[in-house]
């Protein structure tokens, strides 16, 4: 019965990766511009553009579907760590994201121990497979219009198996800084003298759009970095049309 569960998740997991069509990038950012800009523990955000991109989006009320973590390492134009629903926590060239909107979300005021203590934790979870639970879940909800009140969205995507062998993208990524106590998103709660106390949340409830929403961790785009002057823009001018004909 598990070997048939877990054909049939696969095939589902192939059916969810498929790309579907009409999908239009407007803010992507050239692979060049990425890798300049990216810094190992990067996250590195994707509006995908998979069946299974839809149905998070829709359970998370997001842009993001998808995150993906920085390393830079083997790969001459960077290379992220990512859990991909066939194939497990994976190595993936930058490359892979060349065409789709991005964010980059950084951790702020962490040393280089830190950072490297959160790469490993990372490196460490190569190899593990996509929880198979979470998969079932994603294609229930890929209904035009699932049945899913607003208040409940977050937690179908918390509702994997718990086995710390699975990953799934973003609780990959939250593990891994919560293991150095780097916050994302806690919970705050009121002490006895009124003061603000900080409750973690267990990574398995984390999404991708908690790291962009998140106050610890700072937006960062290429374009502006790397200096942006909006008086060397090239417009496109009708009158420009006009003298052509």
């Amino acid at each position: 019965m598990d070997n048939l569960k877990t054909r049939i998740g696969k095939q589902i997991a192939a059916y969810l990766e498929a790309p579907k069509p009409n999908y239009v990038p407007f803010a992507t950012t050239s692979k060049d511009m990425l890798c300049k800009t990216l810094q190992p523990g990067d996250i590195l955000l994707v509006e995908g553009n998979t069946r299974a991109s839809t149905a998070i989006k829709y359970l998370t009320q997001s842009t993001w579907s998808h995150s993906a973590f920085y390393v830079g390492e083997h790969h001459p134009d960077g290379e992220l760590i990512e859990a991909h629903l066939e194939n497990g926590v994976i190595r993936v060239p930058l490359a892979k994201y060349k065409d789709f909107n991005p964010r980059i979300c950084r951790p702020v005021g962490l040393s280089d121990d830190e950072i490297g203590q959160v790469v490993d934790s990372v490196k460490k979870s190569l190899g593990r497979m996509y929880d198979l639970k979470h998969i079932w879940d994603l294609a229930r909800y890929l209904l035009p219009q699932p049945p899913v009140p607003e208040r409940f969205r977050r937690r179908m995507l918390a509702l994997g198996s718990g086995d710390p062998t699975r990953a799934i993208c973003s609780t990959l990524i939250a593990e891994a800084f919560q293991k150095i106590g780097y916050p994302i998103l806690p919970s705050i709660k009121a002490g006895p003298h009124l003061e603000e106390i900080l409750h973690i949340r267990h990574h398995s409830l984390f999404v991708p759009r908690d790291f962009d929403l998140s106050p610890y961790f700072r937006v960062v785009k290429p374009t502006i970095v790397h200096g942006f002057d909006h008086k060397t823009l090239n417009w496109h001018s009708p009158a420009n049309d006009n003298a052509a004909g």
